[in-house]
């Protein structure tokens, strides 16, 4: 999915979360404060060095889902067995840490995939989702600008938005606040990915 197909003033907000670097508990801040519900798609690096992390994201209701466990570009993957133990190592790590089964959502590294990709995660349980909105949030040493970053995340948001913004990134530790209050004040609601139709 990338999308939710509706007129109503609703988005789902998930980020990809591949290490830590000092900007996720500011995000967490932020969703608490505003009562806004998230999913987040870890890979395996994250779940081992962040449990502490993984464990509030949980304990704070919002939706862990699978970025693989080392975040290859899953579509060059053409055998079952390696594509379920990309899956499977995020599943068992996600267990250990919160004592809970993970949510079967999945998000293929940088969006690649092939049709046989999506079909093997279906057939693993999984519901596979991509994103409607993203922007280059993602370099450590090149960050956009919070102008850049509010110019990008508020014109271009649009009834039934899947967001994408990455944990690593400095700019939405900063802005994710305000960010939720504009996306408010338009008349915006978050839904968790689990509501969507």
């Amino acid at each position: 999915l990338f999308r939710s197909d509706t007129q109503e003033k609703v988005l789902y907000l998930t980020f990809d979360c591949g290490y830590e670097n000092g900007n996720i508990e500011p995000m967490l801040d932020a969703l608490k404060k505003h009562k806004a519900p998230a999913t987040f798609f870890v890979v395996g690096n994250f779940l081992s060095t962040s449990p502490d992390i993984v464990k509030r994201i949980n304990k704070e209701g919002h939706t862990v889902g699978n970025h693989t466990y080392h975040h290859p570009d899953m579509s060059s993957i053409s055998t079952k067995d390696a594509f379920e133990k990309e899956l499977k190592g995020v599943e068992d790590l996600y267990k250990e840490i919160t004592g809970e089964a993970m949510t079967k959502y999945y998000r293929p590294p940088q969006g690649k995939y092939s049709k046989e990709n999506l079909k093997m995660a279906q057939d693993l349980g999984y519901k596979t989702f991509f994103w409607s909105l993203a922007y280059v949030d993602w370099y450590d040493t090149d960050q956009p600008t919070k102008a850049e970053a509010f110019d990008k995340l508020l014109k271009r948001i649009h009834p039934g938005a899947i967001v994408l913004l990455h944990s690593t990134s400095k700019t939405n530790a900063d802005i994710l606040d305000e960010l939720l209050t504009k996306w408010k004040e338009m008349g915006y609601q978050i839904k968790p990915l689990t509501q969507l139709p």
